[in-house]
């Protein structure tokens, strides 16, 4: 029997008031409610086929690229670094921000991986964060110790479009490249933020509750944890407009925005007995 949209809410909310530890798994799709394009949904800042020096987005932000020709992947990274400045986090951010210092309160945690790298999530003022592509706020050497933390959205954007001038931007200290803590295309993920959040998986006692929400679920290290959790009949929430590859896999999938989902299941959940 299918579900409407109105009983799924309702069946969330009932699962929420009875879980202490919520993950979410957040992609792109969470970001759009903030006016950040997705990277390969409709209206994706990439979506065009070939940039204009004839090579994929990929290749012009990939490590080869990088250490070939750095300009060129700082010129994109310039695009993606500037987007994310000119926006803030949205309700979706705020929302999870919210619940994770409620269920903080009562002894219990919200664990937040993300593709991202707008730091939205630090930003709306979530702590337990595993950002697995990096952050385009933390800048560094390739050469030195020297780096930099990028905090508010306008200083942000203030400090790309200074560092625009020079491509590619070089340290101040000893002239090599600099770059964000970013992981590329054909770059390896951080090995301890992998390892970190699969011991809180595995051995931190788990979780009640998994949430996906705005993924296109490409990544094994992304449907991983929902897969496993719907095999351990840990329930499962997709929220996403359109079905993914791991729609067949969950308990629940919303075809809403991340932000008008979320919105709806807060006012739920903190207003009405269901």
């Amino acid at each position: 029997m299918l579900l409407s949209n109105e009983e799924k809410l309702n069946t969330v909310v009932n699962l929420l008031r009875k879980s202490k530890s919520i993950l979410f798994i957040t992609g792109a799709g969470i970001s759009a409610d903030s006016g950040l394009p997705t990277y390969r949904g409709v209206g994706g800042l990439y979506n065009q086929g070939r940039t204009e020096e004839g090579y994929s987005i990929e290749e012009c932000l990939s490590g080869s690229m990088f250490q070939r020709r750095p300009e060129i992947t700082w010129k994109y990274m310039f695009q993606l670094g500037i987007a994310v400045a000119e926006h803030q986090p949205n309700d979706a951010h705020r929302i999870i921000a919210e619940w994770e210092k409620r269920l903080t309160s009562v002894g219990g945690k919200v664990v937040v991986v993300t593709q991202n790298i707008d730091n939205y999530h630090r930003t709306a003022g979530s702590k337990n964060v595993y950002e697995f592509h990096g952050s385009l706020r933390t800048l560094y050497c390739t050469n030195c110790s020297w780096s930099e933390e990028l905090k508010a959205n306008t200083a942000t954007l203030a400090r790309f479009k200074e560092l625009q001038k020079t491509l590619p931007p070089r340290c101040p200290e000893c002239h090599a490249v600099i770059r964000p803590r970013v992981v590329l295309f054909e770059e390896s993920l951080p090995l301890h933020e992998i390892e970190e959040f699969q011991y809180e998986f595995n051995n931190g006692n788990g979780f009640d509750l998994v949430f996906s929400i705005g993924t296109s679920a490409m990544f094994p290290y992304i449907t991983s944890p929902v897969r496993i959790a719907a095999l351990q009949k840990i329930p499962t929430i997709e929220i996403n407009p359109v079905e993914s590859d791991l729609s067949r896999y969950v308990e629940i999938h919303l075809p809403m925005r991340a932000a008008e989902a979320l919105l709806e299941i807060d006012k739920r959940w903190t207003t009405k007995e269901l």
